[in-house]
C-alpha cells in the first residue's frame, strides 16, 4: 500500500509506464489512486519514465501523472528519449524535464561525471522528436502484431501464462505452472533461474529470469525483432516446456 510505505524519509516516487521489463501501463483510474495519496504528501517528488510513452496498444490512452492531478506539475521530473519509439538506440539520447533548479543541479553533476552526447546525435534527436510522427503509429502496428503473435504462442506452452501487454516491446510470462518439473538433463527446475538456463541449454533461447527483476518466477522477452525469430523461439520455447517431466 503506497501510502502506507511513504515516511518522512521518503523523497521521490518513480513511475515507468509503460513498463520495462512487464510492459505494463497504468489506466486513468490507476494514476488517480496514485496521485491522490501524493497531493497529501508534499515532500514527495515524482519521476516519471516516459520512455515508452509512443509504445501503447489496443487504443490505450497514456497519461502522466500530472496531467491526472496539476498540483504535482512542480514536484515532477519527467525523463525520456529517443531510443524506443524512433529506433535510436545507438544514438544514446536522453533527456529531462523538471522544475528549472532541479535541472539546473542535475546538469552541474552530469557535467562532471560524464562527457556530452556528439552534437550530430543531439541534432538527429531534436528532428525526430520535432519532425514527422507517421512513422510511430505504423512501427506499433508491427509491434503490436508480434505482441500478439508471441502472446498467443507462449499460451500454448504448457506451464506457461502470459498476460497481454499494454505498450513497451516485452511480455513478461509467468513460468510458475513449470517449477518442479525435470528439465531433459534431469534438473529439477527449482525457480525461474533454472527455467532459464536450462531453456537455453536445451533450445538455444536466451530469455530473462523474473527473479533478477524482482518477480519470478517469471521470464521476460523482448518482441523487438524478426517476426520469423520470435515465431522459432516461441516454438522452442513451447517444445521445451513439452519436454518437462
Amino acid at each position: 500500500d503506497l501510502e502506507q510505505a511513504i515516511t518522512p524519509k521518503t523523497k521521490w516516487i518513480i513511475l515507468n509506464s509503460p513498463s520495462n521489463p512487464t510492459g505494463a501501463a497504468y489506466t486513468r483510474t490507476e494514476l488517480k489512486a496514485i496521485t491522490d495519496v501524493l497531493v497529501k504528501h508534499p515532500q514527495v517528488w515524482v519521476m516519471t519514465d516516459d520512455m515508452y510513452e509512443h509504445l501503447v496498444y489496443d487504443d490505450f490512452a497514456f497519461m502522466t501523472p500530472a496531467q491526472i492531478e496539476p498540483k504535482l506539475y512542480e514536484r515532477t521530473l519527467t525523463v525520456n528519449g529517443v531510443s524506443k519509439a524512433y529506433c535510436m538506440t545507438g544514438w544514446r539520447i536522453g533527456y529531462a524535464g523538471g522544475p528549472a533548479e532541479l535541472i539546473k543541479a542535475m546538469a552541474t553533476i552530469q557535467s562532471q561525471s560524464t562527457s556530452n552526447p556528439s552534437s550530430i546525435a543531439q541534432w538527429a534527436s531534436v528532428e525526430a522528436l520535432n519532425g514527422p510522427q507517421d512513422f510511430i503509429p505504423a512501427n506499433n502496428k508491427v509491434f503490436k502484431e508480434r505482441r500478439d503473435l508471441v502472446v498467443s504462442m507462449l499460451n500454448q506452452a504448457n506451464g506457461i501464462d502470459c498476460p497481454r501487454p499494454e505498450g513497451a516491446f516485452y511480455v513478461y510470462p509467468s513460468c510458475a505452472g513449470t517449477i518442479g518439473k525435470t528439465a531433459p538433463s534431469g534438473t529439477k527446475l527449482a525457480n525461474d533461474e533454472d527455467f532459464v538456463t536450462e531453456l537455453l541449454e536445451a533450445e538455444g533461447v536466451a530469455v530473462v529470469q523474473g527473479s533478477a527483476f524482482g518477480l519470478g518466477p517469471a521470464f521476460r522477452i523482448s518482441y523487438a525483432t524478426r517476426t520469423g525469430d520470435l515465431e522459432d523461439a516461441c516454438k522452442r520455447i513451447q517444445r521445451f516446456c513439452g519436454n518437462l517431466r
